[in-house]
């Protein structure tokens, strides 16, 4: 999002006065590092966190989370095992078939069964996908891991047949990739530029001494971190991105020129008021970017990765960052894991007090879920990355002794249809997520899955299951909004203040906007 665009002048100045408040303006870099020592001697460690990993394309929760008794199985082999490439998973305890395509269900064999903790026998046929592997264990045997069935955005509670009323209100332009992937992230459609992460970061800031490490960006420029106040500060998988010079301050292999260019471009030569801005903001960048060059571990730190036994760390070359790749059966450099380390070096530095922050909220991402084609082969490979990646994540934050101080959540555009396409599936609405944290109360669904869905009519309009419409696609029972206000009271916001950010929660009764996945 550009920072202009669509916005009102007066918004333009409060972002352009919280900019400003980054370092005290022109503040002595020496002057800041010396307070941050001494909130970090204070022994401040009063922190939370809230990661947002969005699913760009548009997730199959079909083949992400399955009921397997007789009847939803069975109706999910009906409609997914047709198709010149069938997509229908194989049952629990399956065997692999090596001699099958890599990536098709028959090589991947049966799917991953879990057992919920407030099942009341033993078997509450469940299944994660067969290479959600370490998601599996985060779920069932150590409980730091939930899943959201069927969540998606509403503006009210929507049943089928209010669905099927013209008038009923429902999210704008629905099954619209830009728009809903900004639906999500903003509560409206492609154009919004206020996104409700960003929003709860508004409302804790004030805590922070350093306001622009609020939110932070992993993966570029996002809605989802954009408040009234708070916009984004952007990082590399390497740390904060320098201005023109390397970590020497050099340009050529030139401090002479290094400092040059950094004179330059922090100096206003006419004094044209946007001159100044920018000057002023290039200034702050370079400060802010020392600042954090200072107070963050090194990757190769056990903490976050794997020290070199020679030479420069390479991340692409780190064994904790690299994944098993389905397709190849060889290990690739998992670019999901690269954005979560440095999250995870940007919260421990929090923790410490280095970076003068005490709430934050963090957006990294994973592209290509929009699976019209080849599915079996990319699904596979994307279920692959961010369940080690996750994996990691956790792992990280155990090390750092941070997992209850972190909220993870997954997002996506959408879900996808229950029909197949022949080889791959087409844009839905409701989708299962997953949320992650020594906070949560694991190894639970927490909404309504749907249970009584998964049959198919002659005339594809899925007749018999009040949770499909057309082509399968889930009409969502829960919404982010509630989804939100979970997150936003474990985060420290007021009520009153997220029901300002969620004004959707009005449509649903007051007993179910927490969804009750987080321990106070």
């Amino acid at each position: 999002m550009h920072l202009l665009k669509n916005a009102s002048r007066r918004q333009f100045l409060r972002q352009a006065g919280v900019y400003g408040q980054l370092l005290g303006g022109a503040a002595p870099l020496a002057m800041h590092l010396s307070a941050l020592g001494a909130a970090a001697a204070r022994g401040d460690n009063d922190y939370r966190a809230i990661v947002c990993v969005f699913l760009y394309g548009g997730n199959d929760a079909y083949n992400t989370v399955l009921p397997t008794d007789r009847t939803a199985y069975g109706a999910y082999l009906s409609v997914r095992n047709l198709g010149s490439e069938p997509i229908a998973l194989r049952r629990p305890g399956a065997p692999p078939d090596l001699n099958a395509v890599a990536g098709t269900p028959a090589r991947l064999g049966g799917m991953l069964p879990v057992r919920l903790a407030s099942a009341a026998s033993r078997e509450s046929f469940y299944a994660l996908h067969p290479l959600l592997r370490e998601v599996r264990t985060l779920f069932q045997d150590q409980r730091r891991i939930a899943v959201l069935p069927n969540i998606g955005p509403l503006v009210l509670p929507t049943s089928k047949a209010q669905f099927a009323q013209t008038l009923h209100p429902r999210p704008t332009r629905l099954f619209s990739h830009n728009d809903q992937q900004n639906t999500w992230q903003a509560l409206a459609p492609e154009g919004s530029t206020r996104g409700w992460g960003g929003r709860l970061a508004d409302q804790v800031q004030a805590s922070n001494g350093q306001p622009l490490f609020t939110a932070v960006s992993a993966t570029g420029n996002t809605v989802w971190l954009a408040g009234d106040q708070v916009q984004a500060y952007q990082v590399g998988t390497g740390g904060a991105i320098r201005l023109g010079v390397d970590g020497s301050g050099q340009l050529f292999d030139s401090a002479v020129a290094g400092a040059a260019l950094q004179r330059l471009v922090t100096q206003s030569r006419r004094g044209h008021p946007l001159e100044r801005d920018i000057a002023a903001t290039a200034s702050r960048s370079i400060q802010a970017e020392a600042l954090l060059r200072t107070a963050l571990q090194p990757a190769s730190e056990l903490l976050f990765g794997t020290p070199p036994p020679a030479g420069v760390y390479d991340p692409r070359a780190d064994p904790k960052l690299r994944y098993d790749n389905p397709l190849t059966g060889q290990s690739a450099f998992n670019s999901l894991a690269g954005q979560l380390q440095v999250v995870a070096r940007l919260v421990d530095a929090g923790r410490r007090g280095a970076t003068g922050v005490r709430r934050q909220v963090f957006f990294v991402s994973l592209g290509g879920f929009d699976t019209h084609s080849g599915q079996n082969s990319g699904h596979a490979q994307l279920m692959a990355r961010l369940s080690h990646a996750l994996g990691y994540f956790d792992t990280s934050l155990g090390a750092l002794g941070g997992r209850d101080q972190v909220t993870t959540f997954t997002a996506s555009d959408f879900g996808r249809s229950f029909t197949s396409n022949g080889d791959g599936t087409d844009h839905g609405w409701g989708g299962h997520q997953f949320v992650m944290g020594g906070a949560v109360r694991g190894g639970d669904f927490y909404g309504a899955f749907p249970r009584q869905g998964y049959k198919n009519a002659n005339n594809n309009e899925f007749d018999g299951s009040p949770d499909q419409l057309a082509n399968g696609a889930l009409l969502p029972r829960t919404s982010v909004d509630q989804l939100g206000y979970t997150l936003g009271q474990w985060f420290g916001v007021p009520r009153s203040a997220l029901l300002d950010i969620f004004p959707n929660l009005a449509n649903f009764n007051a007993g179910v906007h927490d969804l009750g996945f987080l321990r106070a």
